[in-house]
């Protein structure tokens, strides 16, 4: 009887994990996990993709669609360009962060936006191999046979007033990242699905410019 009081609070657990995440299961032992990241990061010095956004509100039946191309390059560098239905850019290069919407082009410092930073630092912390070090979030780690996922808990009152939870997949082929899903304290979320990635190519640093 006393084996069966332990052992059912272990199986309410596995249970209940398993089934946030279809098809995944929660990994205890994050030792291969760090290790597969690290030693892939350690190699990825550019990524470039094409990436398909799909944004969900409440007040609207339909999802917000949208496509482009993204790049990343060590140290810290991140361009994403919608190209449709329309045409915006954000390019984050280092500490500051600009975005033309149209016509507009406006720069800041990536600090002086949280949700600019947070975002920033969660596809750097993927892309380097660290996200399990992000002290503002509580996190677990799920597999199966072809992904990781990652799903990240805000801890600071702030991060909670923008996010319930962030939920990241990795390609194990390669350990880069396949998806990332916001989703927000409303239960809106934006779900981004990156495909076509190349590794390694060379990407000019003009790419992080925007004049």
């Amino acid at each position: 009887m006393r084996k069966l009081f332990i052992l059912l609070p272990s199986l309410a657990l596995y249970l209940l994990s398993s089934a946030q995440h279809p098809g995944f299961t929660l990994v205890n032992d994050h030792t291969e996990f760090q290790k597969a990241i690290s030693e892939t990061a350690a190699k990825t010095n550019t990524i470039t993709s094409d990436f398909a956004q799909e944004k969900n509100l409440s007040m609207l039946s339909e999802k917000i669609k949208s496509k482009g191309k993204f790049w990343f390059k060590k140290e810290n560098r991140i361009r994403m360009e919608y190209l449709s239905p329309f045409q915006y850019i954000m390019v984050i290069n280092k500490d500051r962060v600009t975005i033309r919407d149209g016509q507009k082009t406006n720069s800041m410092s990536v600090s002086s936006n949280r949700l600019f930073q947070q975002v920033n630092k969660i596809i750097i912390d993927c892309v380097q191999g660290s996200a399990l070090n992000n002290t503002d979030f509580k996190t677990r780690v799920f597999g199966n046979s072809n992904n990781y996922l990652i799903e990240m808990k805000p801890i600071s009152k702030s991060l909670k007033n923008l996010f319930e939870s962030i939920v990241i997949t990795l390609d194990k082929k390669d350990n880069s990242v396949s998806s990332i899903n916001m989703i927000e304290k409303s239960g809106d979320n934006t779900f981004i699905r990156f495909t076509g990635k190349q590794m390694n190519t060379n990407i000019a640093d003009e790419v992080f410019i925007i004049h």
